[in-house]
């Protein structure tokens, strides 16, 4: 492991935990050591350009970085306002026990009532997400939304078989069988005991930062390069040639936070109610390289770390020799083994790639 360059940035094991997240390839358990190679770099502004969970850029933050989020999904980005950006506002219990309560007053819509009944939930539960929705969308600070949208979130996640909205299977919250996998008495617990634990969660993790931080929601290649540092993890292309879509697995949490917008994107010929398909070069075998090598490129004035698996596409030497055409410095600073919830392969490992 490189030694750090800064004293006060060696040791974070004392920072705020991130909320535990069911969220697919979360960096949480590896985020201590990706800042601490970083801190060996010698910089204090990043830019983690696929932000997802908000794992990586919390412990960056709290390292004392000077951190910008990013993610091109709406839903994630909410994650980094009332993560990352926020520095001081807090959820108290009551008014997350109301989100799924109805006020007079309030026009609440039906859209998951109507659209989505017997594909993820139970009529009960669409009921208090279009209530949830109806009253996040009054909330004016936007931290204190965005707390409240991260809470609901993960409550959705939660209360799913394999934590994912990529079928319709409410079916199987149901069946009498016996069971070798997820967490029926998680299914079954009300969305008002999951928000109520995860608002503690969420306000034990909001940390003043000792630099400003900040989310944006873009396309990472058209951010503008501006950092000592970017951390880049995309989506994964496995080696079956197959990308993990992360607009398909979570398209549910997509739409509920564009709720006005949400029935026009809808593709009603999907028996789960996706969202309409969007390309994404990221997912292509034949163009992923050339989205890492313009990423590489737009960055070349930057220090680079880049988060991989053993065994994507590209492979990590090709990976690492398209880095080195930018980076006269670069090699592989680290490697785990680490598996992903859901994943069968367990020969592979992380990696963490670096280029200076």
């Amino acid at each position: 492991m490189t030694t750090s360059l800064f004293p006060e940035l060696s040791d974070i094991s004392d920072r705020p935990e991130f909320p535990p997240t069911r969220y697919l390839g979360s960096k949480r358990r590896l985020a201590s050591s990706i800042v601490h190679v970083a801190a060996g770099l010698g910089v204090r502004t990043v830019l983690d350009a696929f932000g997802g969970t908000g794992a990586v850029a919390h412990a960056f933050k709290c390292a004392g970085f000077a951190v910008t989020y990013n993610d091109i999904l709406r839903f994630n980005h909410q994650i980094g306002l009332g993560l990352i950006e926020n520095d001081d506002v807090l959820l108290c219990e009551d008014e997350v026990v109301a989100l799924g309560v109805r006020r007079r007053g309030v026009d609440y819509g039906d859209l998951v009532e109507r659209y989505f009944a017997d594909i993820y939930f139970t009529d009960e539960e669409n009921r208090w997400l279009d209530t949830a929705a109806g009253n996040i969308a009054g909330i004016a600070d936007p931290y204190r939304r965005a707390l409240c949208w991260f809470v609901v979130f993960q409550a959705a996640m939660a209360k799913r078989p394999y934590n994912l909205f990529h079928r319709r299977n409410l079916y199987m919250r149901h069946a009498e069988v016996s069971r070798s996998f997820g967490n029926k008495a998680s299914w079954d617990r009300s969305f008002e005991d999951h928000v109520r634990a995860l608002a503690r969660q969420a306000n034990a993790a909001v940390v003043r930062g000792a630099s400003p931080c900040r989310a944006t929601c873009r396309d990472a290649a058209a951010i503008e390069p501006d950092f000592d540092l970017v951390y880049i993890d995309p989506p994964y292309i496995g080696a079956g040639g197959v990308g993990v879509d992360y607009h398909g697995f979570y398209h549910f949490l997509e739409g509920l936070v564009d709720y006005d917008g949400w029935e026009e994107r809808i593709d009603f010929a999907s028996k789960h109610r996706r969202l309409r398909p969007e390309t994404n070069p990221w997912h292509d075998p034949g163009r992923v390289l050339d989205c890492f090598r313009a990423l590489f490129e737009l960055h070349r004035r930057s220090a680079l770390l880049v988060s991989y698996r053993s065994d994507g596409i590209p492979s990590p030497e090709e990976l690492l020799r398209a880095l080195r055409d930018f980076k006269p410095r670069a090699n592989l600073a680290e490697a785990w083994d680490n598996q992903y919830a859901l994943s069968t392969r367990r020969r592979t490992k992380e990696i963490l790639l670096f280029g200076v």
